[in-house]
């Protein structure tokens, strides 16, 4: 067994139980909901993992009430720069451009926008708005940014009270095929 992945899913176990910003499901089931829908969609082991810890940040950090405040607590790029210590980039960019997804969804698909629930619509304010056409085009052409789209999408999804999920451990094959080699000077292993 992989001790990094036992601390990741412990910690996801002991503070999943919190409610998922403004929505009726729990940081846990919403992050269940989102991985089943990436391994539907036939994702790849890395974008699995993803869809998994794309909102870890929101667990690991002491900040909860920021967005409530108007502030931004970049809850993407704590989750990736956390996360970058055990997981490449295939994991960790999706996850850190997440929320750039949605503000590239929102500029370019009038209907996505329309779609958003209304706790992510409050927090999309806090994330800067819609991007502009100059931003949604350089976005677009970064890197992972396909996967973030679809990262995003599931996000989006993955908010149904009703939904049946595996537990945890039943992804534990594609975080585990996820895992990179620790970086030099870096923790884990």
């Amino acid at each position: 067994m992989d001790a990094i992945i036992d601390d990741l899913f412990t910690t996801m176990l002991t503070r999943g139980h919190e409610m998922y910003g403004g929505e009726a499901v729990t940081q846990l089931q919403h992050a269940l909901q989102c991985a089943v829908l990436a391994r539907q969609a036939g994702a790849s082991a890395g974008l699995v993992t993803a869809a998994l810890l794309h909102d870890f940040g929101h667990l690991v950090a002491d900040n909860q009430d920021m967005a409530e405040h108007g502030i931004d607590m970049m809850h993407e790029e704590v989750a990736a720069d956390h996360l970058a210590r055990w997981f490449g980039p295939e994991v960790t960019e999706p996850i850190r451009m997440h929320v750039a997804a949605k503000r590239y969804l929102c500029a370019v698909d009038p209907r996505y926008l329309a779609g958003l629930s209304p706790a992510s619509v409050a927090s999309l304010k806090v994330q800067g708005g819609p991007f502009s056409d100059a931003e949604a085009a350089r976005f677009i052409d970064r890197p992972y940014a396909s996967d973030a789209v679809r990262l995003r999408i599931w996000d989006d999804l993955a908010k149904d009270v009703e939904a049946v999920t595996p537990p945890i451990e039943d992804f534990r094959p594609e975080v585990e095929a996820s895992r990179a080699t620790p970086r030099a000077g870096s923790a884990g292993g």
